[in-house]
């Protein structure tokens, strides 16, 4: 929508993880020397965690783009609370594809073992990357650490990235890991942008779309986004989509900090089903409750910013938080349609202003 009004050649921030949209900042160049380290090593665990929409499984798309074609048999699996044999299925149907009728665990090793020899016959090797593995168990953590032990004498058959949120570096050094930590030859936690970072994180994703300075932002609006967002990728994404879009609404070429600053108390309000900020700080504490469509905890803080944590350490606040996330996502996309349409009926209402041919209203390329 707003694309078009401002000459963009596509949406440039989407929230679907774009390896083409992969920026390099300190955190994420580190990250990729990292994993670029692992897959050269071939063998042993890579762990890489970070908050919710911090870049994680972008920056393993990216190096998986990097990579020599055909040498490589990668295989992505997202963990949602899998045990042990469920593991080994879902490893199973990742490499297999999908079977009517998968065999017992042991007939499960058997066949993940001659496929992983047949790869390297081939003269290609297997990478497992499991995606929200701090939901995994300890019994499927283990599953997968005895997958690590299909090997020749020259190598492993099976690598594995585990990408996590921060909650699994504290699940990582509980004793029953011990033996998955000896096996972990690289570890990294990414972090949030800086300020500096934020303002070249927006410049870039616009800029790659086609971005000539329209709109124009002032230093204020970038400093607004990432106290909005504390320079978290996705929610950058999320804030500046929206910023863009009421931008177009309004016709406008230059964003303030002010322009930012209501877009974001826009989102929060939102994202609080509808509270105000009195209501929300109320809510947290406990003294009022939430609307039972807005399960909105994990993303609202009393300080105005993005926060993360339904119910911090439990298997159920990971639980929650997903589901949170989408109902937010959603929430937000639903508000956004329906102020546009509102916006549009307004339009189509106004009278149409009487033109004179000394004096005609700037055409300031309306909306398509």
């Amino acid at each position: 929508m707003y694309e078009t009004f401002y000459g963009l050649t596509g949406k440039p921030f989407q929230l679907n993880p774009d390896p083409a949209f992969f920026f390099r900042s300190r955190g994420h160049g580190r990250a990729m020397a990292y994993l670029d380290y692992g897959v050269h090593q071939a063998e042993g665990f890579i762990v890489v965690t970070g908050d919710v929409g911090a870049g994680k499984t972008t920056l393993v798309r990216n190096l998986l783009r990097s990579l020599a074609p055909g040498n490589l048999v990668a295989k992505q699996i997202v963990s949602t609370q899998l045990d042990a044999d469920d593991m080994l299925r879902m490893v199973a149907g990742a490499f297999f594809g999908v079977q009517p009728e998968l065999p017992d665990k042991a007939g499960l090793l058997l066949d993940l073992e001659r496929y992983f020899r047949r790869l390297q016959l081939e003269g290609k090797r297997a990478l497992l990357i499991v995606d929200e593995a701090q939901n995994l168990t300890p019994r499927a953590v283990e599953e997968l650490r005895m997958l690590s032990n299909f090997q020749t004498n020259e190598r492993s058959l099976l690598q594995s990235f585990l990408l996590g949120q921060p909650e699994f570096r504290q699940i990582m050094q509980q004793p029953d890991m011990r033996q998955l930590r000896q096996r972990v030859i690289a570890s990294y936690h990414l972090g949030p942008l800086g300020p500096e970072e934020t303002q070249a994180y927006v410049e870039h994703r616009l800029g790659l779309v086609g971005w000539q300075n329209n709109p124009s932002f002032e230093p204020g609006a970038f400093a607004a986004i990432h106290e909005a967002t504390e320079g978290i990728p996705r929610q950058i994404n999320v804030l500046c989509d929206r910023v863009l879009l009421a931008a177009f609404l309004g016709e406008k070429h230059n964003l303030t900090e002010s322009d930012v600053s209501g877009v974001a108390q826009e989102l929060r309000t939102e994202l609080r089903g509808g509270l105000s900020d009195e209501e929300a700080d109320a809510a947290a504490a406990g003294n009022i409750a939430y609307p039972a469509y807005a399960p909105s905890l994990s993303l609202v803080s009393g300080t105005g910013s993005f926060a993360r944590g339904v119910v911090p350490g439990t298997a159920d606040g990971v639980l929650l938080n997903g589901l949170a996330e989408q109902v937010h996502l959603l929430q937000q996309s639903v508000a956004s349609v329906a102020r546009t349409l509102d916006q549009l009926r307004a339009t189509a209402a106004a009278p149409a202003p009487t033109e004179t041919n000394d004096e005609r209203p700037a055409q300031a390329g309306g909306m398509e």
